[in-house]
């Protein structure tokens, strides 16, 4: 039982929630290893993009383990610690873009983590769903809030207040996931996209996504303003001369995010 991770030559970390046995279910330390993977890829230069997914062939993960939250007391002052164990679906800043691998059930916590990706790919037979209202929860670490960002707003409602399941056939048509592969090209699929992106400039991708996300809290002139000026602070960097060069040289760049 762990959260695995590795980090390949191309700067593509992979954060693997291994668990199977609780349909890679994730309790207080699985959440704690989860956050400390995050944080490394937010902090580590070496690390371009990650890929995140689930052990075995059942689920990407079903979330919370709800047998080890649920009745648990704790102390009122944890409500105030904000910045605890911190997750990329509860609002940790990671720039870097971050793929989900769906193999299997993505249900609940699954899919607010899934919907806190950038870029999807799930296998055929993937399961979607936010099923917290079932068992009389709502759904968590934003699970209620990006619902209503990546979905019109009758479907999201259909999908957070049923708390029914859906195939990658909906998946697919409601723009959630990027595509669906059969179980043995999933993760050369996530990893293709991966080394794509992390071929590319990393200060530039990593200032594209910051820029993209902060759009649905800024009017258009702001966004263009901050826009203008970070392209002007990029102009000063190293990976910019060098891709210059490259273009004309005809050659792949050699980015160093410098």
């Amino acid at each position: 039982m762990s959260i695995d991770f590795d980090v390949d030559g191309d700067g593509v970390a992979l954060i693997t929630m291994n668990r199977p046995e609780r349909m890679n279910a994730l309790d207080a330390e699985h959440y704690a290893a989860l956050s400390q993977c995050w944080t490394t890829v937010r902090d580590d230069p070496q690390i371009r993009v990650a890929v995140v997914t689930g052990a075995g062939e059942k689920s990407f993960t079903a979330g919370a383990d709800l047998k080890s939250f649920v009745n648990k007391q704790s102390p009122i002052s944890e409500n105030w610690l904000t910045q605890k164990d911190q997750i990329l679906n509860r609002g940790l800043e990671v720039w870097k873009p971050i793929i989900s691998a769906i193999n299997g059930y993505c249900l609940g916590g699954g899919m607010t983590l899934m919907m806190a990706t950038d870029i999807r790919i799930a296998v055929d037979e993937a399961t979607f769903g936010l099923s917290e209202v079932k068992r009389g929860l709502v759904p968590g670490n934003g699970g209620t809030q990006r619902v209503m960002q990546q979905f019109p707003y009758a479907i999201a409602m259909e999908i957070l207040l049923s708390g029914d399941r859906f195939g990658t056939d909906l998946a697919e048509r409601w723009g959630l996931v990027n595509a669906v592969v059969p179980r043995d090209k999933l993760m050369d699929t996530a990893m293709e996209h991966a080394k794509r992106i992390a071929a590319n400039a990393p200060l530039a991708v990593q200032a594209a996504k910051e820029l993209a996300i902060r759009s649905y809290d800024m009017d258009l002139q702001t966004g263009l303003r901050w826009e203008a000026a970070t392209n002007r602070m990029l102009r000063f960097t190293k990976d910019l001369d060098e891709g210059t060069k490259a273009f004309a040289e005809k050659r792949r760049p050699n980015f160093k995010g410098e």
